[in-house]
């Protein structure tokens, strides 16, 4: 059981209750490469990587989130690895791109009826479980109108017990709007954070009575409050093309303005970013990455400061409003 003191949150339609702040699980499935360009967080250490989540859910974490091309595979495995015999546990997981395991590296898309099932029993498989709690299309901008044959797809994967509920992974609200329309979708996952805080997709969300699921809620780490114009990262580390000093810049200025309010109270710069999250809306879950003990800790701590009070969001309104970086 979660020692830790959790916020619950609704899975959107499904009937799941899930912690308010999930854990993202991209960052732990190490190294991976597309066209030769790296879309992993560099090297990771498998053993702290489940200590990291048997942290999380000591904190009070009830929900993971990953995909199958997270580590070409790797993430999931060791996803699976940690969660063995904690069936209560809810786990997301995507689709919709292929891999090669031994190279780690990703190869293409695809979405046919075929590949889909193959995936799903595949990722079933590295997960070592017997039902996907959420399952998320991983092709952000597929078009809409064949995205209505992936649908009917999943329809069946539920009717079947291959997995209780399904979403869409994309920033665009009319894609978002085609899988909302059916019966067992219960979220839509889109990129959201404090310095980027208006999205027509988390209208939808509340609309339709989805959860929001957000990538990069702490913007790749930039929200830590722990980067400098002089902070790189190691050429098989996805932020590797983040110039923090040249076109980034104008965000860590961002941060600085907002730093004391987000930080006061005890909380940490990122638990603050988490935190002005859970007050924008209810129907947020952020999902930060982690690939240390001490960061899903942190993350999760900051269910028990809570969502920031209605004079700190106008107090972080006012500071990004009038901050104007050079």
């Amino acid at each position: 059981m979660a020692t830790g003191t959790a916020l619950m949150r609704p899975l959107g339609r499904s009937g799941i209750e899930v912690s308010a702040v999930g854990l993202g699980c991209w960052a732990i499935g190490g190294p991976a490469y597309r066209d030769g360009k790296a879309i992993g967080w560099g090297e990771v250490d498998d053993e702290e990587s489940v200590a990291a989540i048997h942290a999380g859910i000591e904190a009070g974490v009830n929900f993971f989130d990953t995909a199958n091309v997270y580590g070409t595979g790797h993430s999931e495995r060791v996803l699976g690895r940690a969660l063995k015999g904690r069936d209560e546990i809810v786990v997301a997981t995507k689709f919709g791109n292929l891999f090669d395991e031994a190279t780690r590296t990703a190869t293409e898309r695809d979405a046919s009826a075929a590949s889909v099932r193959e995936q799903c029993e595949a990722s079933l498989r590295r997960l070592d479980r017997e039902v996907i709690d959420l399952y998320q299309f991983h092709i952000g901008d597929y078009d809409p109108k064949a995205a209505e044959d992936v649908v009917a797809v999943l329809e069946q994967l539920v009717d079947e017990g291959k997995i209780r509920s399904f979403g869409w992974s994309t920033d665009d609200p009319e894609r978002a709007a085609v899988f909302a329309r059916s019966e067992h979708c219960a979220a839509i996952q889109f990129a959201f954070n404090v310095l980027d805080g208006s999205s027509p997709v988390l209208d939808l969300c509340e609309a339709q009575q989805l959860a929001g699921i957000l990538r990069g809620p702490l913007a790749k780490g930039a929200l830590s409050g722990k980067f400098t114009t002089r902070t790189t990262f190691a050429a098989d580390d996805v932020r590797h093309r983040m110039d923090y000093g040249g076109e980034q810049a104008p965000m860590l200025a961002a941060v600085e303005a907002i730093r004391d309010v987000l930080g006061a109270r005890g909380r940490t710069v990122a638990q603050g970013a988490l935190c002005w999250l859970l007050a924008r809306s209810d129907v947020l879950v952020p999902i930060p990455g982690f690939r240390t003990v001490a960061q899903a800790r942190e993350n999760a701590a900051a269910m028990t400061h809570g969502p920031l009070s209605d004079e700190e969001m106008a107090q972080v309104r006012q500071a990004l409003e009038t901050h104007s970086p050079d």
